[in-house]
């Protein structure tokens, strides 16, 4: 036991100092290229107690490129990966497939179906941020009620029929949103750039939206953790061993609902995150949630910085909507898991 303890503390500190190096690299990466080094400096120049100790040695450019520019796109990357990450191994831990996430369950186009609803109606409730939020919430409880209900079959949830009821609910909430936006006139610029998803308006607001929904999420999850290892001995064993597994897996899906709901709501839809990132942590750090979450947590955060920064690069000067990134490395993935899974049952 002090074994493992021991092993999971230092593959999360691994983890961190290499998401912490992700950063920083893709802070100093763009047209205008910074040291490392110089990036670490101008950002604990802003540290109370520390910058003092800081020896000036960059441009008011230079930090105007990194605090105002970089570093809020940065974090808020980190912060959506990690919020689908941490969806997508909620959503197959409840689930007990590697196939299930919210993006193929349809919640995320949910979330955009509730943010087209938002901006071509124009409900107002306050800021138009705290507007988007609230559709993409509602759309993704609503996506997610339904895919949840049209596959259960007394007390269980076939995966298959699971799969399908979520392809099902997302094609049907892909065409409402694809009518939304033949009517929208001038609301479908808009509306296109969040299915496209990307983080090239993230700011400061919306990074201080997510943060709460991503922490308070990620603390309920992980107190179910040991819930989620017996329910993947069945739901006949985990019952018997104490985990009431109705309620748990209610509890858990409206959480990971949420969490995908509010990563859409300030990025667009960035599919695949939720998919891959769990799966591959599965196979390397193995099925215990306790350890898998804040991997997947630490790796899903990487995997989207990376990502947007080669959609920051690949087509300069402009640049590309890294949900095209996500989907070009996710798809072919998925693809391998069904002939995986194809071969697994012949």
């Amino acid at each position: 036991m002090e074994y493992s303890v021991r092993r999971w503390v230092l593959i999360t500190i691994c983890l961190m100092i290499l998401t912490t190096a992700v950063a920083i690299i893709s802070i100093a990466t763009g047209p205008a290229n910074l040291s490392p080094d110089k990036v670490t400096q101008i950002i604990l120049s802003r540290i109370p107690f520390v910058q003092d100790h800081i020896a000036k040695t960059w441009t008011a450019g230079d930090e105007a490129i990194v605090i105002q520019v970089r570093l809020p796109r940065v974090i808020l990357g980190l912060l959506v990966g990690a919020s689908l990450a941490l969806a997508g191994v909620t959503t197959q831990g409840i689930f007990k497939n590697p196939m299930a996430d919210p993006y193929i369950l349809g919640v995320s186009s949910g979330a955009a179906f509730g943010v087209a609803v938002s901006m071509v109606i124009g409900i107002t409730i306050g800021m138009m941020t705290i507007n988007i939020m609230l559709g993409a919430f509602a759309g993704a409880l609503i996506a997610s009620f339904l895919v949840f209900n049209i596959a259960r079959t007394h007390y269980r949830v076939p995966v298959e029929t699971l799969l399908l009821s979520g392809i099902a609910v997302s094609a049907f909430f892909s065409a409402i949103t694809s009518f939304l936006m033949y009517i929208s006139g001038n609301s479908l610029s808009k509306i296109v750039f969040w299915i496209m998803g990307g983080l090239q308006s993230g700011g400061w607001d919306r990074i201080l939206i997510l943060i709460p929904f991503f922490i308070a999420g990620g603390l309920i999850i992980f107190a179910f953790a040991r819930d989620l290892n017996l329910i993947q001995l069945g739901d006949e064993s985990a019952a018997h061993l104490g985990t009431d597994v109705s309620r748990v897996k209610t509890i858990l899906l409206v959480v990971s609902s949420l969490l995908a709901a509010a990563a859409v709501s300030v990025s667009g839809i960035i599919g695949f995150v939720g998919l891959i990132i769990p799966h591959m942590m599965r196979l390397i750090v193995g099925p215990d949630h306790r350890v898998l979450i804040p991997s997947s947590i630490l790796v899903g955060a990487m995997f989207l910085t990376v990502a947007d920064t080669f959609s920051r690069m690949i087509v300069q000067p402009t640049e590309m909507p890294v949900g095209i990134v996500t989907a070009v490395i996710g798809a072919p993935f998925f693809v391998y898991l069904l002939l995986r899974q194809k071969k697994s049952l012949t």
